[in-house]
């Protein structure tokens, strides 16, 4: 599987990473402050991981975006148009440590999100399930953990549940942007914070 960027290292990049590392898939890790604060991470991440800048993170074939949400604009701004290539919407429209809802003027997260990825074909997943879930074993409970993705692009968002999958998930496709991710954003989704198992 290609190389993954994460831009964003906080709770849920972290997760996600650890998730990818687990299974041998290498990965390009960002922060706004810089790779050397990583170190800890990527010594923890091991050798399928190196820390970059967001220009490094956001040239890999699929990059995972995990940023508050007041903090997005400025993560996102003067990256080079994405081209086609994946970008996973894994951001929820509030602001902690309040969680207070942003008002998005009706719109869901991630047409909000399209607009600073431009070019990129937006696939929104690992953004309702709480970290711990996130980077444990997806085995749960003698299931797997479901994890839900939605999208506009039909490749890109078979692309992403084949990377479910392969951490060892079970994908559930939502569908397009316009009903998935109004289903899975928190807050305001039905989905978020569930705790679902597929079973054999």
């Amino acid at each position: 599987m290609s190389t993954i960027g994460i831009i964003g290292a906080g709770a849920i990049g972290s997760a996600f990473a650890r998730a990818l590392s687990r299974q041998g898939i290498e990965v390009v890790i960002a922060n706004s402050r810089g790779p050397e604060t990583l170190a800890a991470l990527v010594a923890e991440l091991g050798p399928t991981a190196r820390a970059g800048t967001r220009e490094d993170a956001a040239a890999q074939p699929i990059v995972l975006v995990a940023v508050n949400w007041s903090k997005l604009p400025t993560a996102l701004a003067g990256l080079p148009d994405f081209g086609g290539r994946i970008v996973i919407d894994a951001n929820n429209s509030i602001e902690a440590p309040s969680f207070k809802a942003v008002d998005l003027q009706g719109r869901t997260s991630s047409e909000v999100f399209a607009e600073w990825v431009p070019g990129a074909r937006v696939v929104k997943a690992f953004n309702h399930l709480a970290a711990r879930l996130l980077e444990s074993d997806p085995a749960a409970e003698g299931g797997r953990r479901v994890l839900f993705v939605s999208g506009d692009d039909a490749e890109a968002k078979a692309q992403v549940v084949a990377l479910t999958e392969r951490l060892g998930f079970f994908g559930i496709d939502l569908g397009e942007l316009s009903v998935g991710a109004r289903l899975a954003q928190f807050p305001g989704g039905p989905l978020p914070v569930l705790n679902l198992v597929k079973f054999a």
